[in-house]
Order: C-alpha cells, then sequence, then structure tokens
C-alpha cells in the first residue's frame, strides 16, 4: 500500500540484523558487529544522504568523553570567574562524585541568586529522536527542579526573519512550512529567482527525521518542464546542477540594492501588479515615494542598484521583464539575512513577489529559506507527533540566542530588541546540553572571554568538543545509536522506531537519566520523571499519535507493534498553499496575522520602534564590513557539505574530505594567483579579530574577490594559552564579527566578514582538536 506520495508501508528493510534508526541526515539501518558498525540508507530515499557514514567511525573515536570530568582549577578553588577555562586539565572523577558536586552547586546559585541567574543554553539540533532531544530534556529539568532558566529566542540559522516575517506577512513556520512545496515547483512555477540560493547541502538535513530527499529530483522535473532557475549568489553550486540555473553573481551584502532595481524597472515599464498592491498589501504608496526617490532624492533605477550590486543595469531591467506575467517564485534564503541589516533582503523579497502579484499561487510568489532544510517545502503531518512537555518556566527573562557573549561579558547593561529596551540579566551559571556554541557563535576568541566570566559552565556532551574543553563540569552523554527513541518530523510522514544498534562508550549515560539523579538530589525526581523508565515514556509519547489516528480510522498501532515493525506512515495535510493561499482568495475572511491583517510592504509599528537600522520598509542600508586595505576579501562562512554544523566533525565522511588535515577552503583562480596559491597549498585568513589556517581549493566555482570557508571544523587553537590564537584546523568563526543583524532583531551576522588572505609558508602545527583528553 502507498499514501499519497508515494511512500511503501513495508518498513524498513532490517534483514541481517540491521536495526532501524534515523538522523537529521536520514533514516537508515544499522547494525554493530566483530567487524564494527554497518549503516544502510532508506531503501526509499531517491537521494540518501552521505553524511550517515559520519557513524561508523565516530561510534568508538577516541576524542568520545568516557567518563565524567571536572576542570581542575573548579575542582580545586571551588566556582567563580576564570580565564583558565579553555587551558586547564581535567580530573576524571565517579558520576557519585560528578552528581554530588553538580547538585550541590546548582542549589548553591538557586538559593542565593535565584534560577534568574542560570542560563539554559542548549542551542543545537541534539537528536533527531523526541524524547532524548537534549535541549527538551535540559529545558525540562532547570523548570521543574530549579523553577525555571534564562533563555534563548529565535535561532542563529534565522535570527532576523522569525522576527520580521511575523510581522510583515505571516507567522515563521506558515512561510517555511506550509506555503510553496516542491511538489508546487515541480508542476507549476516558471520561473525560480533564487537569492542566496537553494544547495542542496543544506535541504538535505532537517530538524527531525528524513525519510525521503526530493528536493533534486523537484528541480529536475521543474526544468524538463521549461522552469527557469536563476541563481544570485557568489557560489555556483548553490543551485544543484539538476537545475540547470543561470548564475548571476552579485557583491556579497547587496542582494536588497538588487531587488530595488528590479522592483524599479517593474514599476516605470508599468509591468508591476499594482491591482494585487491595491487589494492585498499595506503601505505601499509610502515605499513608492522611496523607490523613485521622492523621500531621499535618489531613485533606485537599474543603473543605481548596478553601481553598488556589480550586475550591470542592462541585466536588471532584463531580469524584471522575465518575471513579469510568470508564474514567477522569489526565494530568499538564510544566508541572506545571516549578515548585517540581514533583514532587508527578507522584507525586500517579499515587495519583490508582492510587486509581481504572484504571492498564494501555487509554484509563485515568496518562499524564505525554501532550501534550506528539508522540512522546509513539504507537506505538514495531519496527525500529533511525540512531544515531551518541558513544564513552566517562572522566569521570564531571555535574550536573543546570537547575544550570548554580549550577556555575559557585559550584565546590567540595556539593549535594543524588536522595539523593546531590554537588560542583559547577571548570569553565574551556565547549562548546556546539546549544541556547541564554539560552532554556531562568532568571535570565539570573544566568547572564550565571555565562557570566563560565569560561576560555572555545565556541558553534556558525547566528545570533547571545544564548548565541553571550556567546561568546568563535563558529563558523558549517550550518541543517538545508543540509546531508544522515536524519530519523527511535523513534515515528513515516516516515524521511525530508534532502536539501539550499540551499547554506550564508557559510563557515558542517557541525559534523561543524568536529569533523573540530578532531580532526586534536588528534591525533584517525581515530578521531573512522573515515575516513568525512559521506554515508558516513548510509550506515553507514541500514545497521542496512536489515538489521533484511530480516532480517523486509520491503521492505529499499539507501541510494541509499532516497534517491532519499525516504521509507521502517518497522513499529511493537503497541498493547499496554507494562509498565504487562503488570504489571496479571500483577504478579508483570512486577513494574515499582521498589525494590518495585510501584506505590510510598510510597517507603522516597526517604524515606531525610531530604530534607524530597521526602518519601517525595506531600504538599501551601507554596510561597514566591506573589503578594504588590510581585508580585501570577503569571506564566505556557510553551512558544511559533509555534516551538520559541527556534529560528528571527527567521523569518516567528514575528515576525509579535508585536506592535511584541514577544513578546505575555496578561492578563485585569479585571487589565488595573486598571491602565489596553488590548489592544495595550505593558507592563512586573518583579520583583526583572529586567524586560521585551510587548504586551498582553486575554482571558477566562486567568484572573485571571495573565500569561502565552512563552518564546523572543531575550533584548535596552536597555543591556548594565547588570547588570539592561530585555529590550526579551519573554524571561520575566529574571524567573523559578533554584533547584531540590527536593534530590531538582533540575529547573527555569522554568514559574511572580510578577511586577508595569504600562503602559508611555515611549518604546519599539528592538529589536536580529536585528541581525548
Amino acid at each position: 500500500m502507498r499514501d499519497s506520495v508515494g511512500y511503501p508501508d513495508s518498513g524498513l528493510d532490517l534483514t541481517d540484523g540491521f536495526k532501524p534508526h534515523t538522523s537529521h541526515w536520514g533514516v537508515f539501518s544499522a547494525r554493530q558487529s566483530e567487524d564494527g558498525l554497518q549503516v544502510r540508507p532508506y531503501a526509499g530515499d531517491p537521494d540518501p544522504n552521505g553524511i550517515i557514514d559520519n557513524f561508523p567511525g565516530a561510534l568508538r573515536h577516541q576524542v568520545r568523553i568516557a567518563q565524567p570530568a571536572i576542570r581542575r582549577g573548579w575542582l580545586e578553588r571551588g566556582p567563580g570567574p576564570d580565564d583558565r577555562r579553555g587551558r586547564d586539565e581535567y580530573v576524571s572523577v565517579s558520576w557519585e562524585k560528578a552528581l554530588d558536586l553538580l547538585s550541590g552547586e546548582l542549589m548553591r546559585i538557586r538559593d542565593t541568586r535565584g534560577p534568574g541567574a542560570v542560563f539554559g543554553g542548549s542551542y543545537g539540533w541534539s537528536s533527531a529522536g523526541r524524547f532524548h532531544h537534549a535541549q527538551s530534556q535540559v529545558h525540562r529539568f532547570l523548570n521543574i527542579a530549579l523553577g525555571g532558566y534564562v533563555r534563548s529566542v529565535n535561532s542563529y540559522s534565522s535570527g532576523a526573519s522569525s522576527v520580521l516575517l511575523p510581522q510583515i506577512l505571516a507567522g515563521y513556520e506558515d512561510i517555511t512550512k506550509h506555503n510553496v512545496t516542491w511538489e508546487q515547483i515541480a508542476a507549476e512555477s516558471q520561473v525560480v529567482l533564487a537569492f542566496g540560493g537553494m544547495a542542496l547541502k543544506n535541504s538535505m538535513v532537517a530538524g527531525g527525521s528524513i525519510s525521503k530527499h526530493v528536493e533534486r529530483g523537484a528541480m529536475t522535473d521543474a526544468r524538463r518542464r521549461g522552469c527557469e532557475f536563476i541563481l544570485v549568489s557568489p557560489l555556483r553550486d548553490d543551485l544543484p546542477a539538476e537545475a540547470g540555473a543561470e548564475w548571476m553573481t552579485c557583491v556579497p551584502g547587496t542582494d536588497t540594492a538588487l531587488m530595488l532595481g528590479i522592483v524599479h524597472t517593474l514599476v516605470t515599464e508599468g509591468l508591476h501588479d499594482q491591482a494585487f498592491l491595491d487589494r492585498y498589501t499595506e503601505g505601499w504608496p509610502v515605499f513608492l515615494r522611496y523607490l523613485t526617490g521622492e523621500s531621499d532624492g535618489q531613485p533606485k533605477r537599474a543603473e543605481w542598484a548596478a553601481a553598488i550590486c556589480g550586475v550591470d543595469g542592462l541585466t536588471i531591467r532584463k531580469l524584471a521583464r522575465r518575471l513579469a506575467g510568470r508564474r514567477a517564485l522569489i526565494t530568499v534564503s538564510h544566508s541572506l539575512q545571516r549578515a548585517e541589516h540581514g533583514e532587508q533582503p527578507v522584507w525586500m523579497g517579499m515587495v519583490l513577489a508582492a510587486a509581481l502579484g504572484q504571492i498564494g499561487l501555487p509554484g509563485g510568489g515568496y518562499a524564505y529559506s525554501l532550501g534550506a532544510i528539508g522540512y522546509y517545502g513539504r507537506r505538514v503531518n495531519d496527525v500529533p507527533g511525540p512531544t515531551l512537555i518541558q513544564g513552566r518556566n517562572g522566569v521570564s527573562d531571555f535574550i536573543p540566542v546570537a547575544r550570548i557573549a554580549d550577556m555575559l561579558l557585559h550584565p546590567g547593561t540595556t539593549y535594543r530588541y524588536n522595539g523593546e529596551t531590554r537588560q542583559y540579566p547577571d548570569i553565574r551559571l551556565v547549562y548546556w546540553a546539546g549544541g556547541n556554541p564554539f560552532h554556531h557563535h562568532q568571535d570565539i576568541n570573544r566568547l572564550r572571554k565571555a565562557f570566563a566570566q560565569v560561576d560555572t559552565l555545565v556541558v553534556h556532551e558525547l566528545a570533547w568538543t571545544a564548548t565541553a574543553r571550556h567546561a568546568d563540569i563535563v558529563l558523558p552523554a549517550t550518541m543517538t545509536l545508543e540509546r531508544e527513541d522515536i524519530g519523527y518530523s511535523t513534515n515528513d510522514p515516516l516515524m521511525v522506531a530508534m532502536h539501539r544498534i550499540a551499547e554506550p562508550f564508557g559510563l557515558a549515560r542517557d541525559d534523561y537519566d543524568i536529569f533523573a539523579d540530578l532531580a532526586d538530589r534536588l528534591g525533584a525526581h517525581e515530578p521531573f520523571t512522573e515515575g516513568r523508565t525512559s521506554r515508558q515514556w516513548l510509550e506515553h509519547l507514541y500514545e497521542p499519535t496512536r489515538a489521533s489516528l484511530e480516532a480517523r480510522g486509520l491503521e492505529a498501532p499499539n507501541f510494541l507493534t509499532f516497534w517491532e515493525r519499525g516504521s509507521l506512515i502517518v497522513p499529511q495535510r493537503p497541498d493547499d498553499g496554507g494562509k498565504l493561499r487562503r488570504f489571496r482568495e479571500d483577504p478579508i475572511a483570512h486577513a494574515l496575522p499582521t498589525p494590518s491583517g495585510r501584506i505590510e510592504i510598510f510597517s507603522s509599528k516597526i517604524a515606531g520602534h525610531g530604530d534607524a537600522d530597521c526602518p519601517g520598509h525595506p531600504v538599501w542600508l551601507e554596510k561597514t564590513d566591506v573589503p578594504k586595505p588590510g581585508v580585501p576579501c570577503f569571506l564566505v562562512a556557510n553551512q558544511p557539505v559533509t555534516r551538520l554544523h559541527s556534529q560528528l566533525d571527527f567521523g569518516g565522511h567528514s575528515t576525509a574530505a579535508k585536506h592535511r588535515g584541514r577544513e578546505v577552503a575555496r578561492i578563485n583562480p585569479r585571487d589565488a594567483s595573486a598571491r602565489g596559491i596553488a590548489d592544495g597549498d595550505i593558507m592563512r585568513l586573518f583579520n583583526e579579530r583572529g586567524a586560521c589556517l585551510a587548504a586551498a581549493h582553486v575554482t571558477d566555482a566562486i567568484a572573485p574577490g571571495i573565500v569561502q570557508l565552512p563552518t564546523g571544523a572543531w575550533y584548535d587553537p596552536m597555543d591556548p594559552e594565547e588570547d588570539r590564537s592561530l585555529c590550526v584546523h579551519g573554524n571561520p568563526n575566529v574571524l567573523t564579527r559578533d554584533i547584531g543583524t540590527s536593534s530590531f532583531a538582533q540575529g547573527c551576522t555569522g554568514q559574511l566578514t572580510t578577511v586577508q588572505v595569504e600562503r602559508f609558508n611555515g611549518n604546519l602545527p599539528p592538529i589536536r582538536a580529536f585528541d581525548p583528553m
């Protein structure tokens, strides 16, 4: 039997002792034998992700954490600020001693400073399983055992857009998860203009489980039908070869100017959809005065845009004419808003789609970050999935996620966020379980100083990441293959019974069991565990799905049947275009959840904030971090191909892609030749914030004046005693700037900065990132 999107109802291939499991990279089955770990992708996946091949080498790697450890300085001198974090040695201790020390410190902070002095960081993808999701576990523990914690909001990936989109168009998930789908693109789109592209390396991963990678096939089908793909990016492979895209390069960070030039052409040539603008949008006349130059004296003509973005005026005009009157889809990637003034291209892309009159049509209009992760552009499941309730947080304080260093370095100071003036709390203890801020955060040298300010840093980890090496208390956690769980994503119909494949490494324990023992010491064991074992929790979390299936008259196997079968297909909602489609059909009955109920080209609410770096409609704002003497190249620090963020960087699939042990940076032949750099050479990238080494790949697939170095190589300072030591492994976040996108959203700006590049001629320092402590 098959459902409406062609998923076989036969489960996974579990022959020869293989057991079902899943990950953010794809569903798979695996077995552990004397020959080691073997993995094989889900047979129903048309385009499996090779990242699952990181598992065999990672499972028993020497960098795994075998037992609890305490930083010597903390153990001997007690809690307090300490600049020895990241430079100190560790003392192995028993679980009993580690948990006794930690529970005592948690009680000290709770009783003397209150839960508002605890930051529950734990920003990260963690596990595809819905129960052993470390972020949910630690937040539940802090809420129940301590009474709450200071939390973070938004994400490093979409910090600007997740604040902006709900105020100008619709909820973030309405735009990303229930809007334009890959099925619509394959069947309806006539032209796709992709600002920042839709790279498969991004859509090959998902926030939960993912059973079918359909993006490559959808673009192939669309192209065969005659759809034209146009890529605006400094990187040619930001769309796959199957899209057959026209590649247009513009100066990084200037997409907003290019969009303004396109819309100006549409308006002056009468190609825009005025009827759509009149009926569905708010504030077009205000924006039009800016576009034509009436309000600031500068018309945003194609020639004006050309001088900024590097695309000639004639090309801009021709592009505008190609879009007009066709089923056109405008997509804007995460990458564009991970930069200074990142709100502007997201907003301006929506205005361009509105001017074309396509919003709400199948395969047309506006899609934010369609190619970002595997559940964007897919249909939504129609039954509830497993969800661990985190409890009530008694602390109302929060920070935008990318402002953690500011918070730790400057407690009590004020900052602007979403129209409010807020104050950074005084944090004394940071609890991190799931995630690696020494990957996600910018300006790592500044982050090291920030973490030196707290009394105690606690980390649950499966391996000695840079974050673990800066912690005071390190608790070894199991890898996903070492525990049972339920794999599920709200946009993937295959629910997976994640069987345990291997025994835990060393003394590693599940996060849940660690927190249960801590809760017991804090007098909160019963409310935290509710009397359930891990397996009983899985049965409990599965029940809402089963009950919903039964209520709909569908097959609703009990938990044991589901577990033995290994998978279950759940129904999905129709591909109906969501809120934007309904709004187009009837803007009165189905008003948008914006202040005006319409598409807000001009937002009086945002204008009322009075923040000059994010006014009431999209504008071109000059950047401060641009090439100049000393830092003549743009650095694009994007997501990697061979791993998810920094996860399992020590796995075989990731390490095989490195050169001489270093992360690989791409550079244009013109820039390489000017510096005497040949393919395979080691380069030194540097600026005022830091420096790192990377291997050179000389290629014309990157525009001149730009170096691209993916994130995720584990931070590895040559001399940990130095404050700005050279990272020998190739982590670009020693170079990126730790500033917000604007005072409106305070999003991450880690995608783009400026650097100098030179050939490294010294003796190559060894890489120690994957050495055991």
